[in-house]
């Protein structure tokens, strides 16, 4: 691991090899996370987050209490990770935290909000600015406000065109994919 002066990482914190943590971070010490990850500059990284190998986590995000990122996944600048769904300043809720799991490979972009509670899919893509407050199947593309699927993307990041039979390939891979009403799947 390598960190930055100016970078907290609290100690009991477990940070794989490789990994680097940005100017201003703030890492607690209950946080796992996997070998060769990136933390950008003012990344927040709270107790019981689980984060797996190879994820980037972009500048001015807050990954909170009950968040799990598996292998792979790309958090955008300034993208927004809930834990408490009615949220008060008055009332405490930290019994309530819902949690969120975000499954390998997915991309989460600029500014868009996951709201707590929810998993998104593998290798989903959900475009800047969305509001995700359901759950995102494996390979959908996620737009708007709230978040609506308009599409499917490869494991590559590419849009996938569906041919009359439920067959598509990746356009940069050629990787072949079905769909099968609201699933896809790689072949």
């Amino acid at each position: 691991m390598w960190k930055h002066e100016s970078a907290i990482v609290d100690d009991g914190a477990q940070i794989g090899e490789g990994t680097r943590v940005w100017h201003f971070a703030h890492v607690s010490p209950g946080a796992r996370i996997g070998a060769g990850c990136s933390l950008g500059q003012g990344v927040y990284v709270g107790n019981d987050v689980q984060i797996g190998n190879g994820c980037k986590i972009q500048n001015n995000v807050s990954v909170y209490d009950a968040v799990t990122l598996e292998d792979d996944v790309f958090c955008g600048p300034s993208m927004v990770f809930t834990n408490v769904y009615n949220p008060r300043a008055a009332v405490v809720k930290k019994a309530e935290y819902r949690r969120t799991v975000v499954r390998r490979g997915a991309t989460l972009g600029a500014n868009c909000t996951i709201v707590c509670g929810v998993e998104i899919g593998r290798y989903a893509f959900v475009g800047a600015g969305a509001v995700v407050q359901k759950n995102v199947p494996d390979f959908a593309l996620m737009v708007g406000v709230p978040a609506r699927r308009i599409g499917w993307m490869s494991r590559h990041g590419e849009r996938l065109e569906f041919n009359d039979a439920g067959e598509a390939a990746c356009p940069a891979t050629g990787e072949k994919y079905r769909l099968s009403g609201d699933t896809v799947e790689s072949l």
